[in-house]
Formats: structure tokens, C-alpha cells, sequence
């Protein structure tokens, strides 16, 4: 059906569990991840290559919500994760319910934690940081392509 793997929060840390054991190097992102776009492609693309494993945890729908505003997520949360999993440089996609993504990263403990330049390891979380630390995760940031993000799409939409 599709390449990756779409597991619950409950199998995250089973799941990683194996991957620890065939010595497997996890880097996990996360986001909202609504309506894909090239950029999406082209950041998780350069994601996968930090590792031989990539695992998206992805905001539920509520979360996206709260975090978008009431209008979105123009997709629902299982059919994101499907077209993740679909592409072929994801290997597994957890759908998480809170805004910050602390319980996937507890779960997954990823060797190597990714986000868009619009972060910088500072502004990140407390208590996700604070689990990176605990895993020993590095923290790379990695450059967004100029011009291209879902909310600039949904404006565009709108206005036709």
C-alpha cells in the first residue's frame, strides 16, 4: 500500500526498541505537515540523509487547530500520515495529539532531532528539549525553502 509505517504513540517506543537493536540511527521531526508542498519534500529529504531512519511524528488534528487556527487543517490527520508514509524517504509516521511534541520525542528518542531554519535550538520547547538531552539527541537545523509554506498555499487558495 505505502513505503513507511504509520504507528500509534503506544507502539513508538516497542517499535524503537527494535531499531535500537539492529543499530538502526533514528531522526525524527515533526510538524503539522498540511497540505504538502516542495518544501516539505525537499526538508524531509535533507531530514533522512542525517540518518537510516526517519520518523515524523505529526500533530493531530486538534493540535493543528490550536495551533493554525479553526479553519485548518485542511487535511484530516490519517490521511496526512498516509500521504507521509507514502513517500519514500519516511520510514514511519506517529501521530501525536498536544502542540508540543515532547510524548513522540519520549516515545522515539531520535539520535538526531530535526527542524526548519525558523527554529534555533534555544527557542526550542523546554520540556522537548529537555527529552533530546535525556536521549542524547543532536539538534540539527536544517534551511527552509524560501516562498514555500502551507499557510502562504492556504492564503493563495483563499483569495481565488
Amino acid at each position: 500500500m505505502f513505503s513507511g509505517r504509520i504507528l500509534t504513540l503506544d507502539e513508538a517506543a516497542a517499535f524503537r526498541a527494535t531499531l535500537r537493536q539492529e543499530g538502526r540511527k533514528v531522526v525524527a521531526t515533526n510538524g503539522c505537515f498540511d497540505l504538502l508542498h516542495v518544501g516539505h519534500l525537499r526538508y524531509l529529504t535533507e531530514a533522512r540523509e542525517l540518518g537510516d531512519f526517519l520518523w515524523i511524528g505529526l500533530n493531530g488534528d486538534a493540535s493543528v487547530r490550536e495551533l493554525k487556527g479553526p479553519d485548518r487543517p485542511v487535511v484530516p490527520e490519517m490521511d496526512r500520515a498516509e500521504v507521509l508514509a507514502g513517500w519514500r524517504m519516511v520510514d514511519a509516521v506517529t501521530i501525536f495529539p498536544e502542540v508540543q511534541a515532547t510524548a513522540f520525542l519520549r516515545a522515539v528518542q531520535p539520535n538526531v532531532y530535526v527542524k526548519g531554519g525558523d527554529y534555533r535550538p534555544e527557542t526550542l520547547d523546554p520540556s522537548e528539549g529537555e527529552v533530546l538531552r535525556a536521549c542524547g539527541a543532536r539538534i540539527e537545523i536544517v534551511k527552509l525553502v524560501p516562498g514555500r509554506s502551507t499557510t502562504s498555499l492556504v492564503q493563495k487558495i483563499s483569495k481565488t
